[in-house]
């Protein structure tokens, strides 16, 4: 009932009959029920005030804020890779015989050079001394024609050469006298050169066993001695393939290593060709991994990186970058290579690599729980000033790595950013920065970062409410 109504009936005039008095008594019974009424719009009124006076002086919004630090930050490339030893050796005989024994089993540690087993050799080891016996009777042979008589026919060319000369000389005597002769008039001019056309043909054969016996000693000598050579080569050679095939009968290290695998036992047939003993050498490994071709343009050989091993990353570099890309998965592969002295990265397993890209020395860094997104789906950050006011910010965000990331535009260093409490904030609120570690980006657990979705959420609240 209104309150004017109810003055207005307590205020009439009193009648002096029956109905004057019924309502002299209804307005003594409002009187009470008019002031209480008034009492509770007073009231009203007084609450209303203070909550529009409560209402214009807002709380400041707690949060945690950061400061944009200028430094160095990289880009990275990760990956899963599958680990491999870098020297490992499958130890293969190349003879086929029976184990005769092994002085190393799994896990053993071997040294380069070291006698790991040996094959049955008897058969091979009496192959070896009969040829060695065919090389001494060989060198026997070439020392028996160095030292030995002329052949025959250099004997026979020596004593057509004498008898030559001898007829010669007796030839060149007889045409002598004869000439004398004839000067004398004592003999006729005919037989004188009857004997100078038979010292002509004297000089002509001796001439000829000459030239013969100069050929026997320069031409056949040598090839005599040629031919014995080569039989002594011929010898020494067989040995020497018998005296390697007992060698190969005794299997050793090739590389310092671990004994990974040894399939074979003691009476076994080793067959040529087929791995006895298997060795690596896990002190260095190389971790092969597949980096997306639009990643892998900037790594390069000698590029630094990382592999997750059981108590954190190891140091790396990378050692080899293929050159083509595989067409099936569009990947390149590239080889990591560590130090990898306490044996913890097992090869065979598989891991995280990281690699670096890039290298950026001068850049604006602030955490990643610091980055929000606008109505719009812009990225921003929330920049607290001197005033305790925040300021909404539109940023251009470049390199991520692990809980920071770089902004190339719309941040200085030296300015703070709201890492704890920014999502739902308005641009231009009171807040008040508490001190602590940056926390998680969202107290309420909303992903993705964004202050729209969290101002409907608001908002609907709200109109239920």
């Amino acid at each position: 009932m209104n309150i004017a109504i109810l003055l207005s009936l307590v205020k009439r005039h009193p009648s002096r009959d029956r109905q004057g008095a019924v309502y002299a008594n209804l307005r003594l019974s409002l009187v009470p029920l008019a002031l209480a009424l008034l009492a509770l719009a007073l009231i009203s009124c007084g609450g209303e005030k203070t909550a529009k006076e409560g209402a214009g002086a807002a709380p400041a919004t707690p949060v945690q804020v950061a400061t944009a630090e200028q430094g160095r930050i990289e880009r990275t490339v990760a990956a899963d890779a599958i680990l491999f030893p870098i020297n490992q050796a499958n130890l293969t005989p190349k003879v086929s015989a029976p184990v005769k024994r092994f002085l190393v089993n799994r896990g053993d540690r071997v040294h380069q050079g070291e006698l790991l087993a040996e094959l049955e050799n008897r058969d091979l080891i009496a192959s070896a001394n009969e040829n060695k016996a065919l090389v001494d009777q060989a060198e026997a042979q070439y020392r028996i024609t160095l030292g030995g008589t002329m052949p025959e026919d250099l004997t026979k060319a020596r004593t057509d050469v004498e008898s030559a000369r001898q007829a010669l000389e007796a030839d060149k005597r007889v045409y002598e006298n004869r000439v004398a002769l004839v000067r004398e008039g004592a003999l006729a001019q005919k037989l004188a050169d009857d004997a100078k056309v038979a010292l002509v043909q004297a000089q002509s054969l001796f001439d000829t066993a000459q030239r013969h016996l100069e050929s026997l000693q320069t031409v056949s000598r040598q090839e005599q001695i040629k031919s014995v050579q080569s039989q002594v080569d011929a010898a020494k050679a067989r040995y020497m393939n018998a005296e390697a095939q007992v060698q190969y009968t005794e299997i050793r290290s090739t590389i310092d290593g671990i004994v990974a695998d040894r399939p074979s036992y003691v009476g076994e047939m080793a067959t040529a060709g087929s791995p006895l003993i298997s060795i690596i050498d896990p002190s260095r490994i190389v971790a092969r991994v597949n980096v997306p071709s639009q990643d892998a343009g900037l790594v390069k050989v000698g590029s630094p990186a990382s592999i997750t091993g059981p108590d954190g990353e190891i140091p790396a570099k990378v050692s080899v970058v293929s050159p083509a890309v595989d067409p099936n998965s569009t990947t390149v592969e590239v080889w990591v290579q560590a130090v990898n002295k306490e044996g913890k990265l097992k090869p065979g397993t598989t891991t995280r690599v990281s690699i670096v890209e890039q290298v950026i020395p001068n850049a604006i860094i602030i955490p990643d729980t610091a980055l929000l997104s606008s109505d719009e789906g812009e990225n921003i950050v929330m920049v607290v000033g001197s005033d305790s006011i925040a300021h909404e910010r539109k940023v251009e965000v470049g390199v991520r790595q692990g809980d920071k990331l770089q902004i190339n535009e719309g941040l200085k260093p030296g300015e703070r950013v709201v890492t704890v409490g920014g999502i739902g904030l308005e641009d231009k609120a009171k807040v008040k920065v508490e001190s602590g570690q940056d926390g998680p980006a969202s107290s309420t657990g909303l992903e993705p970062r964004s202050r729209s979705v969290v101002r409907a959420s608001l908002k609907t609240s709200a109109e239920h409410e």
